[in-house]
């Protein structure tokens, strides 16, 4: 494909892709080329770095989030909408948790929503100081949720590289973890019920009960100060 062909935008919505696929150690300019019929050296006249192309590659992602309506709802249903959507992008983009930790990441549509978070817990009646402490927490959350997701599918894909049995593999793992567990009593309680066998990590429902209790919190807050 010749080098006028490539655009930058055509250039990230394949890295997206390819992270999506790959995961972040799978992000080289070869691979990527590769999946645009392209050469390394098109790609770098766009895009100078590896770094350079993870950064706008979440910028894509979190362009993905809509934002609710401050006008049109209340800072608790903005606040759970505006959260779940970055949560559901997280889980559908794993390697952005990884890359948050690894890479520095900036950009107007992740400011976007650093910019959203504060304007909701303003509305709310906290003070600008409160504000930035009830949004990071709230992020905090979120990030923390999908770790584990992101953590299982990187795993999962290491092991299908090494020509290992990834469900195999887990099932052992399991084994091993449910006798360490009958080691502790209210670990030992759980360890036979339908909801133990419906899960290997969190429960379902986790990410739903921590967000509402968290503004649960922000509700009884704001009222006791009122």
């Amino acid at each position: 494909m010749p080098r006028d062909t490539l655009t930058a935008d055509r250039i990230v919505r394949a890295a997206v892709e390819l992270l999506d696929d790959e995961g972040l150690d799978g992000l080289n300019m070869r691979s990527l080329a590769q999946r645009l019929g392209s050469a390394a050296t098109a790609v770098y006249w766009h895009i100078k770095s590896k770094d350079d192309l993870v950064r706008l590659a979440s910028e894509e992602v979190w362009s993905e989030v809509e934002l609710p309506d401050l006008d049109a709802v209340d800072w608790r249903t903005a606040a759970a909408s505006h959260a779940t959507g970055v949560y559901a992008m997280l889980t559908r983009h794993p390697w952005l948790v990884q890359a948050l930790s690894s890479h520095l990441l900036y950009g107007s549509a992740q400011a976007r929503h650093n910019d959203f978070g504060l304007a909701v817990y303003e509305k709310a009646g906290f003070a600008p100081a409160d504000a930035d402490r009830a949004a990071a927490a709230v992020l905090a959350f979120v990030l923390g949720s999908t770790v584990g997701p992101a953590a299982q599918v990187s795993l999962n894909r290491r092991q299908g590289k090494n020509g290992e049995s990834a469900e195999q593999l887990m099932a052992d793992a399991m084994a091993r973890a449910t006798e360490t567990a009958r080691q502790f009593p209210h670990l030992r309680k759980r360890l036979d019920t339908a909801a133990a066998q419906e899960y290997a990590g969190a429960p379902d429902g986790s990410f739903e009960f921590g967000l509402r209790s968290l503004l649960d919190g922000f509700g009884a807050r704001l009222a006791a100060t009122s």
